[in-house]
């Protein structure tokens, strides 16, 4: 199975998502996790997920005769690989980013249903900002982004420490693919910003 086609089903997108941030869970659980999923089709979209490789088993134990088994993510295999982004179809990206928006509108559910739900307290937010970029400059910062994101990425569970989801898209304004014509003035603008609830 493609890579793609893999991970952007809905249930096996929210069981990888269940795992970021070095998690090791049991398909118990994930289950309690994702409980309005149904446990059978969960353990077999976490067999699958396991063959294929994007999660390994790392530790068992026996539980009143079978066996359970913990599992964490492995993030290279978590992946879609950027030949086969480039060769996804109009469709088939349509189909991802809904898959994405939907997973994340289903995790700002169960944090507004959470019952210590404070968006204060929390910092939570949700923002939109726009910025002309050359390609160089839009290089740099994509590069200021992974700078300031990665050493955290690569933090540990602790019990001081609360699980943050991090969503980002990255894409032009709509207009095509240059948002001035040559020789225009480029018009006064300001970034847009909206902030409040946003994921936990």
């Amino acid at each position: 199975m493609a890579s793609a086609d893999l991970l952007l089903h809905p249930v096996r997108l929210r069981i990888v998502k269940a795992f970021l941030g070095d998690r090791a869970l049991t398909t118990a659980e994930v289950a309690s996790e994702l409980s309005d999923v149904p446990v059978g089709s969960l353990y077999r979209h976490v067999a699958l997920l396991t063959g294929a490789g994007v999660l390994q088993v790392v530790a068992e134990r026996r539980v009143r005769g079978a066996v359970e088994r913990t599992y964490s993510l492995r993030q290279v295999a978590a992946q879609i690989q950027q030949a086969e982004a480039t060769a996804m179809t109009k469709d088939e990206h349509a189909h991802a980013f809904m898959a994405f928006v939907a997973g994340m509108l289903a995790d700002f559910d169960r944090y507004l249903a959470s019952p210590g739900f404070d968006p204060v307290r929390d910092d939570v937010s949700y923002r939109v900002a726009a910025m002309w970029l050359d390609d160089a400059e839009y290089a740099d910062f994509l590069r200021d982004l992974v700078t300031i994101a990665q050493p955290r990425l690569a933090n540990a569970p602790g019990t001081a420490r609360r699980r943050r989801m991090l969503f980002s898209v990255l894409m032009p304004a709509p207009g095509g693919p240059h948002a001035l014509a040559a020789g225009r003035e480029r018009p006064a603008t300001r970034p847009a910003r909206a902030r409040t609830g946003g994921g936990s």
